[in-house]
């Protein structure tokens, strides 16, 4: 044996030897290279980072993805997760319906490992714990929304899950509701009535936690609390609609830069995502007008149709002023959010080529490109892009917009208080003033009038129900609004476009099929079941790991 072999092994002896007089908790010690509940929530500063670890859960630029579940949009890819939603054709191992289940448990997770341990800190007031406490339970309730509106059913955990326990059956909605809506109470008590700025600008404030709660209430058909939420959130005072003066460019600015919460004009969202320059960024306005591909955002006919003209008609209408002989006509006689939301014909865009081979200025739009090619351009599905969420500059840039995600805003809080007295039955005219008609005076659009809609024929259910979607179109609501209005039915029709006789060169369409009417069909074969399709299936991940969870109905496991 050599002298090394001996040395290593007498070392491992006097090791041995240590470790066994040492005390019995010798390999319990806390470990001095991660932070752990034993020595962490001391500090302010603790509880600040650990509340942090529950914000990175909120949704980003995800939540304008999810409008892709709905009929506003279409993404260009046949595989995209959502596109297979939207049509119905998918099955409970789809790997994004096990995303939606488990993210929204993680970052429950982190909630509830900050409330179970909050009140540990040192030398931290009553008040202030109480007030950080308040930011996760919102944070919490948000995710749990998200659970129960995909899935129904949801099993409700509202404590730290040990390595070995297992979620067990799934709560009843209506019980999840309940927490929510009383996590949000407790929450509103706490919170600072102030919209948050310096160093706490983006943080959750009383409005999100009562505009959270006016948009469960919605969904849940509990109109009377969503009423009172939505109210509460108007008599705060401290919210109000977003303008910059010109009402052809304030909706749309709201979505831009210029609408950021860091450059202190935005009083209207309630609840965002933000980013930071070269820190945290995301890629939106790329994928919208993507200057080299297909546009990742189509907007359907559908959305296009959904904007009334000028004098509040339905284009259908048959006293409606809009008449389409060519692709500018869809664009003239609507209200003007359509022009602050879909691309129109001399509006700046990023995606460089168009269609219109005499178009030699890259830097304006004046016709959709429908076949890829040297030089590149953005091509489009349906005749149509977006320019809500566009930051022209960013376009031709990998994730360099900074833009923030908004994820509630005053004027959906507006929405949510007329729809919920309108299903009430209390609905005034003096009520849509307060609330459909601020929102339409910001773009100057014609004001809604109960009497001029029952003398025209118009269903006001219908016509509230149009404002929501017009106003929140790419905002991630649609879907969900679907689902609670009972129409998924609308998501079985085919996915069309413009008309092909409206293309600049009838070559580049002259593959594309189309209706009667001469639209493009973008995509059929869709299906929508009824209850099947009403929620997501239980996913197969979640499935297999425990059994008890059942499965929703109409699926199969």
């Amino acid at each position: 044996m050599t002298s090394m072999k001996r040395y290593i092994i007498y070392s491992l002896l006097v090791m041995l030897g240590a470790m066994s007089s040492c005390k019995k908790d010798f390999l319990e010690r806390v470990p001095l290279d991660a932070i752990v509940d034993e020595t962490f929530w001391k500090t302010e500063q603790h509880l600040i980072l650990g509340l942090n670890s529950c914000y990175a859960y909120v949704k980003a630029k995800n939540a304008v993805d999810i409008d892709q579940m709905g009929d506003n949009s279409f993404n260009s890819s046949a595989t995209n997760a959502y596109r297979l939603i939207s049509s119905g054709n998918y099955t409970y191992d789809l790997a994004t319906v096990n995303n939606q289940w488990a993210d929204q448990y993680e970052g429950i997770r982190h909630c509830n490992n900050f409330l179970a341990n909050y009140n540990r800190a040192e030398g931290v007031s009553v008040e202030r714990r109480e007030a950080l406490a308040a930011e996760a339970r919102v944070i919490r309730a948000l995710l749990y929304s998200y659970l129960t509106f995909f899935f129904g059913d949801v099993p409700l955990v509202d404590k730290p899950l040990k390595i070995t326990e297992v979620y067990g059956p799934r709560d009843p909605q209506e019980k999840v509701i309940d927490f929510i809506l009383s996590d949000l109470d407790l929450a509103a008590q706490h919170l600072p009535r102030e919209i948050p700025t310096g160093a706490n600008l983006g943080r959750i404030s009383k409005g999100a936690a009562l505009a959270l709660k006016a948009r469960v209430a919605l969904y849940a058909k509990r109109y009377d609390v969503a009423e009172k939420a939505a109210q509460d959130v108007v008599d705060l005072g401290v919210y109000q609609l977003y303008s910059n003066g010109n009402p052809k460019t304030s909706y749309n600015e709201l979505f831009t830069w210029e609408g950021k919460l860091s450059r202190g004009k935005n009083k209207e969202t309630i609840l965002a995502r933000t980013y930071l320059a070269d820190i945290t960024m995301h890629n939106l306005s790329r994928e919208i007008q993507v200057p080299d591909q297909s546009s990742r955002f189509n907007p359907t006919k559908a959305l296009v149709d959904s904007y009334l003209d000028t004098l509040g008609y339905p284009i259908t209408h048959p006293s409606s002023v809009y008449r389409e002989t060519n692709y500018r006509d869809i664009f003239r006689n609507r209200d003007p959010r359509m022009m602050q939301t879909i691309l129109t014909p001399g509006a700046a865009w990023g995606g460089r080529k168009d269609g219109n081979p005499a178009n030699t200025n890259q830097s304006i739009f004046t016709a959709p490109r429908f076949i890829s090619g040297n030089p590149g351009g953005s091509v489009t599905l349906t005749g149509f892009y977006f320019t809500k969420y566009v930051h022209v500059p960013t376009v031709g840039q990998v994730s360099k917009d900074e833009n923030d995600i908004h994820l509630i805003r005053y004027a959906e809080v507006l929405l949510t208080l007329a729809e919920a007295k309108l299903e009430q039955g209390k609905l005034t005219q003096d009520d849509v003033d307060k609330t459909v008609n601020l929102i339409r005076a910001r773009v100057g659009m014609v004001p809604m009038d109960l009497d001029w809609l029952e003398a025209n024929g118009l269903d006001v259910r219908e016509e509230i129900r149009r404002e929501r979607r017009i106003e929140l179109a790419l905002e991630g609501q649609r879907w969900f609004d679907l689902m609670r209005w009972k129409q998924g039915d609308l998501l079985a029709a085919d996915v069309k476009g413009m008309k092909k006789s409206f293309a600049t060169v009838a070559a580049d369409v002259a593959s594309l099929r189309a209706d009667a009417q001469g639209y493009i069909i973008v995509n059929d074969g869709r299906r929508f079941e009824d209850p099947k399709h009403y929620l997501l299936p239980v996913p197969m991940e979640q499935v297999n790991r425990n059994k008890n969870l059942g499965q929703n109905t109409g699926w199969t496991n």
